[in-house]
């Protein structure tokens, strides 16, 4: 009956057997990420054993890599996805001033192909690694007739601590205070629907393959620059920041206004970087009106950090890549974010 049951399902598309080979792998992989705090790792719950805090606060956060997912299918390189996702969730819980703890995964596709999964868990395991995160578990699921060939999900599940008395929740910034702008990598995971759109990516893959000389690469590899992680370098000034800004879908308009107390708004300055070349180039492609790219782009700002005029040099002394992009105002209208 045994034999009968596992024939059906996997003629039904689903390959038990495969799918244990390819979680013992995970398995040995995500080891390399633990450290003394974690628990076991045979469970049906993972667990995590918290010390050293006297007040602790678990910040938690989702996300996934969205449409990214099919550059990274049309080219065959998984690796770069992997370190997106635990990279984006890390910036998400640093914006309350959160430590990274432990990742989990969720990757989904028609039919598990095991060079696919492991590129991706090497990802995600080297991102774990650079941030000091373990990752302590997560779901592969095989789902025929719900993801097409070559296609596949990936979500990841993040929680980090903080103390209480660190929460940054924006509640000190005052106008005056200064926003600063750290460099993204590109992209980084959003606006991807619209840039396969602009291309006509979907219809002709080949234009991955284009070569750029603005760019100084194909236009696929620029694609999947990986996200870029801040913790590395912003953990060390976090005591002189009032409030932190992840850009990401919505761009600056849809995610400043969420460390901003009521009553205040953010007055940027578009001039004061250098927009990287991608962002030109899908603009003028994608035939894209300015307003737009700002509000579906990062446009070459991965991430805003709000200070006090009187920190101001000591951020950018321990953070040199960081300049002032603008500055807090008292609010005027309904708009909450100004970009001039």
């Amino acid at each position: 009956m045994s034999r009968t049951t596992k024939k059906a399902y996997a003629l039904a598309g689903v390959d038990i057997s495969l799918a244990d080979k390819i979680k013992k792998t995970i398995a040995r992989q995500a080891r390399t990420t633990f450290g003394p705090a974690v628990i076991g790792s045979e469970f049906f719950g993972s667990m995590f054993q918290l010390k050293g805090y006297r007040q602790p606060v678990l910040v938690s956060s989702t996300d996934g890599v969205g449409t990214k997912l099919k550059i990274a299918s049309l080219l065959g390189k998984h690796d770069t996805v992997g370190m997106d996702i635990v990279n984006h969730c890390v910036n998400d819980i640093l914006c309350c001033g959160a430590r990274p703890l432990f990742f989990l995964d969720y990757i989904a596709m028609g039919k598990l192909v095991p060079e696919q999964v492991e590129a991706i868990i090497d990802g995600i395991v080297r991102a774990c690694r650079q941030v000091g995160c373990s990752l302590v578990g997560g779901e592969t699921a095989e789902m025929p007739g719900i993801y097409s060939e070559g296609n596949y999900d990936l979500v990841g599940f993040i929680v980090g601590v903080v103390e209480k008395k660190d929460i940054l929740d924006g509640s000190s910034i005052t106008p005056g205070d200064a926003i600063l702008g750290l460099p993204s990598s590109g992209l980084h995971t959003n606006g991807y629907s619209l840039v396969r759109k602009a291309f006509g990516i979907d219809a002709n893959p080949a234009s991955l393959d284009r070569f750029y000389p603005e760019l100084g690469r194909s236009l696929g590899e620029e694609l999947l620059q990986v996200h870029r992680c801040y913790y590395p370098q912003l953990k060390r000034i976090l005591r002189l920041i009032k409030g932190i800004a992840h850009i990401t879908g919505g761009g600056f308009v849809g995610n400043i206004p969420r460390v901003l107390p009521e009553g205040l708004a953010a007055r940027i300055k578009k001039r004061s970087w250098e927009i990287p070349p991608i962002f030109k180039l899908i603009q003028k492609q994608g035939r894209i009106r300015e307003a737009e790219m700002f509000q579906v782009f990062n446009m070459g700002i991965g991430m805003t950090i709000i200070c006090s005029s009187d920190k101001l040099a000591q951020v950018v002394s321990v953070v040199p890549e960081a300049k002032v992009i603008g500055k807090i105002v008292e609010q005027q209208n309904r708009e909450r974010v100004l970009v001039e």
